[in-house]
């Protein structure tokens, strides 16, 4: 534990994140390498808690865009990081740790309600805990979810796993020149509308003094060189 600069970690993926190389859906070889990289993190000693999102099945945004009722799309959507909740815990238990899946809407047959107490008991137990369903609640992102159970939980940071290394000016997939930030205050991302996280997150972390840390899920053992410590992707910190 001495090399280690985070206790306790909320790492947030992206439903994306599961998909591999595929245009939807789960792809198993991705969801077992992340479990790799989970079961290194914790084997270094760190208490880690995942929020999961589902847009590599159903977003929310999208199906109220295309017309739908935004409430159901978005209960959609937090079913959707259920079904990826499910997902990652087989690939935890495969590789080996031993997981609790809670959620923010009631499904006892599948899930674990979330309770605050149990949550924190479970990591206390050495348990990896992955929140599905968000907050619970329609109109609030995963990210939002990642914010509020990273603050629940007392969380040192917030781990943004993304496809790119770090926050940029602009898109580099479609910029290539853009420009990559290596720290930025709360209000700089606000300011600047960098949209790596929704404001609504953002403010969240920042009323709460928590770091929120962006990097690449791409590159196998970003996680745990984050947890000791290492200077990789984006800090967003205190003003």
């Amino acid at each position: 534990m001495s090399d280690l600069r985070f206790r306790r970690i909320l790492l947030k993926l992206s439903g994306e994140a599961l998909m591999g190389d595929g245009p939807f859906g789960i792809c198993t070889d991705t969801v077992a390498r992340i479990a790799g990289e989970v079961q290194a993190v914790k084997d270094s000693g760190v208490e880690l808690a995942v929020v999961i999102g589902g847009g590599n099945i159903f977003r929310g945004v999208k199906g109220a865009a295309s017309g739908m009722d935004r409430t159901s799309a978005d209960y959609m959507g937090m079913l959707a990081t259920v079904m990826n909740a499910l997902a990652l815990q087989d690939a935890f238990e495969n590789a080996g740790l031993n997981t609790r899946v809670m959620s923010g809407i009631e499904m006892p047959r599948v899930a674990e309600p979330f309770i605050r107490r149990r949550a924190m008991r479970h990591l206390e137990k050495g348990r990896v805990v992955v929140f599905a369903a968000g907050t619970g609640n329609p109109f609030f992102t995963t990210d939002t979810a990642a914010a509020l159970r990273a603050a629940e939980i007392n969380a040192d940071v917030v781990l943004k796993a993304t496809k790119v290394d770090g926050i940029y000016d602009a898109d580099p997939v479609t910029h290539p020149n853009a420009t990559r930030f290596d720290r930025l205050t709360y209000t700089e991302v606000l300011h600047r509308d960098l949209r790596v996280m929704d404001g609504t997150a953002i403010s969240l972390c920042r009323e709460n003094h928590m770091p929120i840390i962006v990097f690449s899920l791409k590159q196998p053992g970003n996680v745990v060189r984050v947890a000791r410590g290492e200077t990789i992707g984006t800090i967003i910190t205190v003003d």
